[in-house]
């Protein structure tokens, strides 16, 4: 069974930074591409940062591009999101998400319907 285990939220003040760690068991974790969502309050599930199998490649939304900057640790088993200059919009339940493909295209990954497995949720409140 492949889990997605979601930490690193919390609150903070607008300008601050913030990490987000999601660790997978149950599948060979490089072979899987990466994803954040996040999904704010009567709002949908929106992407947010997608990382390849090895990492050398990432997309991003353009709401969050230079500001946040996706990873991975293939060697824990981890995808990272770093957040910086972190604005009140920014506030959403943010969500772990990874595909079983074999392949990378940024167009597909930015989309939920890509995703076969995803976690339970992180919640990140950015104050003003």
């Amino acid at each position: 069974q492949v889990q997605l285990v979601e930490s690193g939220g919390g609150s903070v003040q607008a300008g601050g930074s913030l990490r987000l760690s999601c660790t997978v068991s149950g599948h060979t974790f490089d072979n899987l591409v990466m994803g954040w969502f996040r999904q704010a309050p009567g709002r949908d599930r929106l992407f947010v940062a997608a990382i390849n199998q090895r990492g050398g490649s990432t997309h991003y939304a353009d709401s969050v591009k230079g500001r946040f900057t996706i990873s991975r640790d293939n060697a824990r088993n981890t995808v990272f999101l770093q957040m910086s200059s972190l604005k009140p919009e920014d506030t959403a339940v943010y969500y772990c998400a990874a595909d079983r493909t074999s392949y990378w295209d940024p167009e597909l990954h930015d989309l939920r319907g890509s995703y076969d497995y995803w976690g339970q949720g992180t919640q990140v409140t950015v104050s003003s």
